[in-house]
């Protein structure tokens, strides 16, 4: 992984520190991205002094948020002129519904907005250093989930894991679509489920709720247990060429059914622009390429 830069968000905890400390040990240039500034500055000098890699690096930045979505990528693309690995894994489930400052459920802006918005800003940069990756985290909480095209951010009755459903079967459309979009760029695009993680992603939701993950979690998977697949799929050679797939322990899983709807990820593509507001025709070429070798 040497020469080789991956940028991870939702790096400072649980699997993306787990797969970042292990990608920096193998010599790869780490970009870890973080809400809180102080935290990510602990952590890249921790990873330095534990990895003996000073390409270690963490930028701080708000995914839940559209505007510091763009801040941050235009930091990232002034700085650095290749990304080679993108591994979009920051997430969180919320007992109670909440709004982002652009008016949008929460679990669905960071889950599957925050990927969608990123990957977008930062598209260049990947083509400029392909062959690349992007490895986006879902779950197996995709199987039972469901978008409510009509009311995405559940303003109605909310129920946490319809929210966190829905969002991590956006991911799974998502990366389908993006996988049709991005064929022939050289940019393979793989979703991977981690397995019953003893992570923080429910944090910041009350005592009861830390109590209650902690029974759950008592004989979950480590975090450098969950990150396996993630460096799997950001190093191994095995998947240079695999793009589109589901990946659970470093193997080819079949989706959620409704992840493979092309007309649903199209049509979530498109609610997608118009609540980023990116440009419609980013990736209309690739997509057009795509649909032109199928039927042929």
């Amino acid at each position: 992984m040497e020469n080789k830069t991956i940028l991870i968000t939702g790096a400072t905890a649980g699997i993306g520190l787990a797969a970042a400390t292990e990608l920096a040990r193998r010599g790869a240039r780490i970009l870890g991205v973080s809400r809180n500034p102080e935290k990510c500055a602990h952590i890249a000098a921790q990873l330095r002094g534990d990895t003996e890699n000073p390409e270690v690096a963490f930028i701080p930045g708000d995914l839940s948020s559209q505007r510091d979505i763009h801040r941050l990528a235009g930091e990232i693309r002034s700085k650095y002129a290749h990304i080679h690995v993108l591994i979009n894994n920051a997430g969180a489930i919320h007992i109670a519904r909440k709004l982002t400052v652009d008016g949008i459920e929460r679990t669905f802006a960071l889950n599957h907005l925050g990927y969608f918005l990123l990957t977008s800003l930062l598209l260049d940069t990947l083509k400029a250093s392909a062959p690349a990756r992007i490895i986006n985290v879902s779950s197996s909480a995709q199987y039972g989930g469901q978008i409510r095209w009509d009311d995405v951010s559940l303003s109605g009755r909310y129920q946490p894991m319809k929210a966190y459903r829905q969002s991590k079967l956006a991911n799974m459309l998502y990366t389908h679509e993006l996988a049709r979009r991005l064929a022939g760029t050289g940019i393979t695009v793989n979703a991977m489920h981690p397995g019953l993680v003893n992570t923080d992603i429910a944090q910041g939701n009350g005592w009861l709720i830390g109590l209650l993950r902690r029974y759950i979690l008592r004989n979950a998977l480590t975090p450098e247990e969950g990150a396996r697949t993630i460096v799997y799929l950001a190093s191994s050679p095995e998947v240079a060429d695999v793009t589109g797939n589901f990946f659970v322990r470093e193997k080819v899983r079949a989706p959620a059914a409704a992840s493979l709807d092309e007309e649903a990820a199209r049509r979530l593509w498109e609610l997608s622009e118009q609540m980023t507001q990116t440009q419609p025709n980013l990736y209309r070429k690739g997509r057009e390429e795509a649909q032109s070798k199928r039927s042929t």
